[in-house]
């Protein structure tokens, strides 16, 4: 056995070629995640095993001269897992986040994605993030609707017209082959026009931008929010169509009644409830968490005893055939998702299996042999 020990570099560029925007792919990935939830085949960070990541919390006030202050969506955190069955393998998604990045001419986010062997550590690649991060962000509500949406689902909703609404409207679209109409709305007219277009020609759907907010709801099937900020979606509870499935990857707006009488599903509860810990020990209480955390709302009723945690399914628990969401096609169900790394080291470890077919990437030098063997 060689003392060599080198890992797999590869740039946005090269993940493209290796197919992360396959959404397809990247849904049937992210459906076996889920199996593999369900029966406990995964880890990620914390005691509990399900802790979202670990994440710097900025300070409200100067404290040093290059420190930076608290601010919209800005933070650095560090999302570890392991995910099992045929991928086997641990990982790291590396993140800095700041909305302030949008006037650099930068994305909000800055990614990184680092996989290792799980039994020895070694570092087996080292990849561009963003895309894998946002690819698999949609995935998750394309299999949510494919287990969750009412049958011959014709109508969409989408609330954003960002760079994961139409990673989110591709999904769903891989899963939901009835769909007739998508309607879309954001804060900036004009970016609901571009979305449109490009969403309309790529997938050959009706896709028409709307002026209101009540607009693209209702009469929607299933409503895909994937909005970032302190400018949440205020969504009325008449709005809401009967049947509809809302797929919540950013935070909205209810009255408390929709969280209260309507079926909640997450993606791992277990999670959430870590950041309701989180926000019991931070000085700011669920003022910390509010505008990220898109269950914010959610935890609160939790945590005021007004929602039963155990009222909440887990969609693995749906996708392996353990339990049924829906009883009826007049159910309106809740699907709540925070982003788990299990997520990433998945869909990073798919992208990294072909790069290595295609030979794509950079193999970099650890060593030559460790020094301190």
């Amino acid at each position: 056995m060689s003392d060599k020990l080198e890992f797999l570099y590869l740039s946005e560029p090269e993940v493209i070629e290796a197919g992360v925007l396959d959404m397809k792919n990247c849904v049937s990935t992210i459906e076996k995640v889920f199996e593999l939830m369900a029966t406990g085949d995964y880890l990620m960070g914390g005691p509990l095993e399900n802790e979202h990541g670990m994440m710097l919390w900025f300070p409200t006030e100067k404290r040093g001269p290059n420190m930076p202050v608290a601010g919209p969506d800005r933070r650095f955190m560090s999302m570890i897992a392991y995910v099992g069955g045929d991928f086997n393998v641990c990982g790291d998604k590396w993140y800095g986040s700041n909305i302030a990045n949008r006037g650099k001419g930068l994305p909000r986010s800055i990614l990184m994605v680092t996989l290792n062997d799980p039994d020895t550590g070694q570092p087996l690649a080292h990849m561009s993030g963003n895309l894998i991060s946002a690819t698999r962000t949609g995935a998750i509500p394309g299999v949510a609707a494919k287990y969750l949406a009412k049958p011959n689902a014709e109508t969409v909703g989408i609330l954003g017209a960002g760079v994961i609404s139409k990673a989110c409207l591709k999904a769903i679209a891989e899963t939901q082959h009835s769909l007739k109409e998508i309607k879309v709305y954001d804060l900036f007219f004009e970016k609901a026009q571009e979305f449109s277009q490009q969403m309309s020609e790529e997938l050959q759907l009706n896709v028409v931008p709307v002026h209101t907010l009540k607009d693209a709801i209702v009469d929607a099937d299933i409503i895909s929010v994937a909005t970032s900020g302190q400018n949440k979606a205020r969504i009325e509870k008449q709005w809401l169509k009967p049947g509809c499935l809302v797929t919540l990857t950013g935070p909205a707006d209810f009255d408390d009644e929709v969280y209260l009488e309507h079926k909640v599903v997450a993606d791992n509860w277990k999670m959430h409830e870590a950041w309701l810990q989180d926000a019991r020990e931070h000085p700011l209480g669920f003022d910390s968490i509010k505008d990220w955390a898109p269950t914010g709302q959610l935890l609160q009723l939790v945590e005021q005893q007004q929602k039963n945690s155990e009222d909440i399914i887990n969609l693995g628990d749906v996708v392996s055939g353990q339990k049924l969401a829906r009883n009826n096609e007049d159910e309106v169900i809740l699907f709540v998702t925070g982003g788990m790394p299990v997520y990433d080291v998945a869909w990073g470890y798919q992208v990294y299996q072909n790069a290595l077919q295609k030979g794509l990437g950079t193999q970099l030098l650890l060593w030559e042999k460790a020094h301190w063997a």
